[in-house]
């Protein structure tokens, strides 16, 4: 078993465990309150760290892998450019055609509920995204364990979210602790899926990581761009602090990334 393949286990099955207690936050209601009230603050600074890792690590390394693979690179950078908005416009399908209901934050509001099919059809739209998370992982730590990493750290930050989205679903179905622990479980299955048919498939398929890579950077810009930015305008309000943090998710991306230069050097 190779070091590759270990690191990408542990990713993938601390990404999916993520979600698993994002969902498990809702039933303590002290730790459920303390969650609801730091939700816009976690989502700004993921929001800007996801950001960060496409303009500065994803866009820049399918560029460059184009580049050495391409005689004709300026007639070809379509391909690339097309699966980008491909993955964008696969996630918008995903999570508001199959779900439109979704949103990242708490579905439960009072006196409101949403039926069984609404609920189990926002989850079975998170498991696309999600799915595609694992694939961004896999496609990046491909290339360079330390991209690997940055990647990994910025779906993270949206796990937790991820999973009290789709435990605030369940319970806004009215279903009960067994069914969330379920819905969370399966999502975090996909992106643990993800990872692990990248790395022992894709190759196989001819999905090699200068397809897989582009692709992934469009459904981590969604997230960033489409998901997460809106959530914190929406829940923010006029607060500073909001914006703040993304701004801190940011620096905590060039912070990160100066940290793992030191230690691992400059990749591969």
């Amino acid at each position: 078993m190779s070091s590759e393949f270990v690191q990408l286990l542990i990713f993938g099955l601390l990404a999916g465990g993520a979600n698993i207690l994002g969902g498990l936050v809702l039933f303590p209601s002290r730790l459920h309150v303390f969650y609801k009230k730091t939700l816009r603050y976690l989502l700004a600074l993921g929001a800007g760290f996801m950001l960060s890792v496409t303009f500065f690590e994803l866009l820049p390394k399918t560029i460059e892998i184009w580049a050495k693979n391409s005689e004709h690179f300026s007639e070809q950078l379509y391909i690339p450019m097309a699966l980008l908005i491909a993955g964008y416009l696969i996630t918008q399908f995903a999570e508001h055609t199959i779900a439109p209901h979704f949103h990242l934050g708490e579905e439960v509001h009072a006196g409101e509920m949403i039926s069984t099919s609404s609920a189990y059809t926002g989850v079975a739209g998170l498991l696309i995204h999600t799915f595609f998370d694992g694939v961004s992982i896999a496609a990046a730590a491909h290339i360079d364990i330390r991209v690997g990493l940055l990647v990994f750290l910025a779906v993270m930050l949206h796990k937790f979210p991820e999973g009290f989205t789709v435990g605030s679903m369940v319970l806004a179905a009215g279903k009960g602790v067994r069914q969330v622990i379920i819905a969370t479980s399966l999502t975090g299955f996909m992106t643990f899926a993800g990872v692990i048919l990248f790395y022992l498939v894709g190759a196989n398929l001819g999905f090699t990581v200068a397809y897989a890579l582009p692709l992934a950077a469009g459904v981590t810009l969604y997230v960033a761009a489409s998901d997460l930015i809106p959530e914190v305008n929406h829940h923010g309000g006029k607060s500073p602090l909001v914006s703040i943090s993304v701004i801190a998710g940011v620096a905590l991306f060039f912070g990160t990334q100066s940290l793992l230069h030191q230690i691992l050097g400059h990749g591969h």
